[in-house]
């Protein structure tokens, strides 16, 4: 069943990757609510009930929740009993039993499995689970060990990562995972968030890997969103599909606008314009209304 339309199904360890302060917890918490609450998100398909959750917050404080889920620290938004979120006690020391700290987390992550008995369980994010998941052999116990409770409890997992640094003019790919080779052999689904350079707030989603679905949203038909904040709840609003190439950084913006500009005066159409120059109608039209304000 779907969990989060075609991007992450049931019994899958599934990756959410993004750049810093792109959205990658606001889209988690988003979608761990939807399932808690047994409601889907606008635009996005889910084919389960209400179910339990329990979502690892590795990175925010409780003042920062608040603040993403209240009216100014007032009118708090109403999350189901059936959403548990799980922090770390920053004064707990590592037992003696435990090697060390990353050792000491992973048990207590399965401890907290068992004792709410949840099928669903949400991780933000990776770098609080192993040290250094740029290295191969950290990410190789990291990604057996997830897949190890999975298999024991039939869980759910969605993990949420890190990019490494990329080049922004470029589609997202899965080398642009931190640590990519190993965490992407070792999960069965995989998907991003991309940054519009069209407009701030803007963002959209790529599948990046699947073993349950067809390829559906991928360079050509990527999911266009809005972060927007109505009242008492920070989320993800579903835009509609566009091509992700019309989002990515121009190599050269003054040079493209004046190539776009010379084709225009020689009279050609827009649809002529983005043929000739390699880019879309859509990129094609932006620029003209944009250079015309």
């Amino acid at each position: 069943n779907m969990l989060f339309d075609r991007l992450w199904y049931e019994n899958e360890t599934c990756i959410l990757f993004a750049d810093t302060n792109l959205g990658k917890s606001i889209l988690a918490l988003q979608i761990s609510n939807a399932l808690s609450k047994g409601i889907s998100i606008e635009g996005f398909k889910m084919e389960i009930t209400a179910v339990k959750v329990l979502y690892f917050d590795f990175e925010l404080s409780d003042k920062q929740v608040e603040n993403r889920y209240s009216n100014h620290y007032a009118e708090h938004y109403v999350f189901s009993p059936n959403l548990l979120r799980v922090e770390i006690n920053p004064e707990e020391e590592t037992p003696t039993q435990f090697k060390d700290f990353d050792e000491y987390l992973c048990a207590s992550l399965e401890k907290a499995i068992e004792e709410h008995n949840t099928k669903i369980i949400v991780i933000d994010n990776l770098t609080y689970l192993k040290t250094d998941t740029e290295k191969a052999k950290d990410a190789l116990p990291l990604m057996k060990f997830l897949n190890s409770i999975k298999k024991k409890y039939g869980l759910s997992i969605l993990v949420l990562a890190h990019t490494r640094k990329r080049d922004a003019s470029k589609p997202l790919t899965k080398n642009d995972l931190s640590g990519s080779k190993m965490l992407m052999n070792f999960c069965d689904s995989c998907f991003a968030i991309g940054e519009s350079s069209q407009e701030t707030g803007l963002r959209y989603i790529k599948q990046i890997k699947q073993r349950n679905t067809e390829l559906i949203y991928d360079t050509q038909n990527v999911i266009m969103c809005k972060i927007e904040k109505e009242t008492n709840f920070l989320e993800f609003v579903f835009v509609g599909y566009e091509n992700e190439i019309d989002h990515l950084k121009p190599r050269n913006n003054e040079d493209q606008l004046n190539q776009i500009l010379d084709l225009k005066k020689q009279g050609l159409p827009n649809t002529q314009i983005a043929s000739t120059l390699g880019i879309s109608e859509g990129t094609v039209r932006n620029k003209i209304k944009k250079s015309e304000n």
